[in-house]
């Protein structure tokens, strides 16, 4: 399978299969092109068949020389031996090994508010409330998932837990008792936590800062962009702006550490489809670690991204690109999340197929201990799979977040960036279309701009 495309003057051709991906001439991308039909791959026995060559002359004889035509063709039959190009796939028959994987899990996200002091317009947690009441996770239920993790992480050593909300740090006691709960344990039984926290910043102060610089292993900052666009959607309930309060202890949190192990995460929504500017303004503000995602919201609300916005959106991306390589070459650089993706190595098999382990790796767990595929999940009674007290109940809820992936979604059998979303987020799959075994198409389409994007910044910065 391969994919073909032109990006800010670079021809790009990847093989969807293999990973490889090869920046040619305009002769060479044509060659790939005339050969390049759906759901055909080739040996090389097969493109040395006469016929082969034949039709590339026949196609590409008008436009360039005929012997230069037989060099790029034979270019691209090397590549095709070297198992670069045309490469038939090898995974989907690795599926069945992947459904079946037992339940291991190595993941919490512990959601220990079910409160908010900020009123986010978009807030899929309905101020911290998931569709039920608002609560604070005691000492005693996070000690049980805790235990819970341990217990159900097989032979994994590192652990992850997410302090999540609402806002984690208005139970901010009983995130340190569980941070100082899990250091013990991992002494008792080999293993080590990886703690990560999620904050909207308006409690941070110098304290939390200290304790979030020796035990946390990575922050998440939420902050939309420029005032305006922040003020607007991310207020407090009285409808004044949080930007002002919370920029300044983002800043010194940063800096703090070494502008590593953070991300200021924001939000754009159809008020700022040039959130290139935010992200630059991010920049502009001195961080280094930053990510804006789409909003996901029914098209009823006012704020939600619509298909009709996805041309701009796309002009967007390709804007921020070269923004980013103009300012990396001037010494100035910055990593924007969507736009990170290793071609050298990247995921295991397991992960390219079915993403990001919910509801098999990873869980999320409320105040009052229910286990939930993912935090996106919480509050759908359908998805409910146990308590930190009894474990798993419904296995079945698992088998099922087992067997999606991206063979078992039309959609995706046939996307050459499959391997680099993994069939995308469940959650989103299932509030759009009513089944896990879809994908949400607008954000399909933004996830594979951005796979391209994030290509066409490597050769260039290559070429650099």
């Amino acid at each position: 399978m391969i994919h073909q495309y032109r990006n800010n003057g670079y021809n790009i051709v990847m093989d969807v299969i293999s990973g490889a991906v090869h920046v040619v001439d305009d002769l060479c991308y044509d060659v790939i092109e005339s050969l390049n039909e759906p759901g055909k791959d080739y040996t090389k026995e097969e493109l040395l068949e006469p016929s082969v060559l034949d039709g590339v002359l026949e196609k590409l004889g008008g436009m360039y020389p005929e012997s230069e035509i037989r060099d790029a063709f034979s270019d691209v039959v090397e590549l095709t031996e070297e198992g670069r190009l045309f490469v038939p796939d090898t995974y989907e028959c690795m599926i069945d090994e992947v459904k079946k994987r037992k339940t291991v899990v190595k993941a919490l996200c512990l959601h220990i508010a079910h409160d908010c002091n900020l009123a986010c317009k978009y807030c899929f947690a309905e101020e911290g409330e998931y569709h039920g009441r608002r609560a604070l996770m005691s000492f005693e239920v996070g000690k049980k998932a805790l235990d819970f993790l341990i217990a159900n992480s097989g032979n994994r050593r590192n652990l992850e837990v997410d302090f999540f909300g609402g806002e984690p740090l208005m139970n901010w006691q009983v995130v340190k008792d569980l941070v100082a709960y899990g250091r013990e344990q991992e002494k008792l039984h080999d293993k080590h936590f990886r703690f990560t926290i999620t904050t909207n910043g308006v409690l941070l102060n110098d304290e939390i800062q200290e304790f979030v610089n020796k035990e946390m292993d990575n922050v998440v900052l939420s902050l939309d962009g420029r005032r305006e666009v922040n003020d607007r959607m991310r207020p407090f309930r009285n409808g004044a702006g949080s930007y002002d309060l919370i920029v300044p202890k983002f800043q010194k949190l940063a800096e703090s550490r070494n502008q590593e192990k953070y991300y200021v995460r924001g939000t754009f929504t159809r008020n700022n489809l040039d959130f290139s500017e935010d992200i630059l303004h991010f920049a502009d503000l001195g961080f280094k670690q930053m990510s804006i995602e789409p909003v996901v919201g029914d098209e009823s609300d006012p704020y939600a991204i619509r298909k009709e916005d996805l041309p701009v959106i796309m002009e967007e991306y390709d804007k921020l690109a070269k923004m980013m390589i103009e300012r990396e070459k001037e010494g100035k650089g910055f990593n924007f999340f969507h736009f990170m993706i290793d071609l050298d190595g990247g995921p295991c098999v397991a992960k390219r197929l079915s993403g990001c382990g919910s509801g098999t790796e990873y869980l999320a767990v409320t105040p009052w201990g229910d286990l939930y595929p993912c935090h996106q999940f919480v509050g759908q009674e359908e998805f409910l799979m146990g308590n930190v007290d009894e474990g798993i109940v419904k296995p079945e809820i698992a088998d099922e977040f087992r067997s999606c992936n991206v063979y078992s979604k039309d959609k995706c059998r046939d996307c050459f960036a499959k391997f680099y979303c993994s069939g995308g987020c469940m959650a989103n799959a299932y509030n759009f279309h009513g089944t896990i075994h879809d994908a949400y198409d607008i954000g399909c389409e933004m996830q594979r701009k951005r796979v391209e994007c994030a290509i066409m910044m490597k050769a260039a910065l290559a070429d650099a």
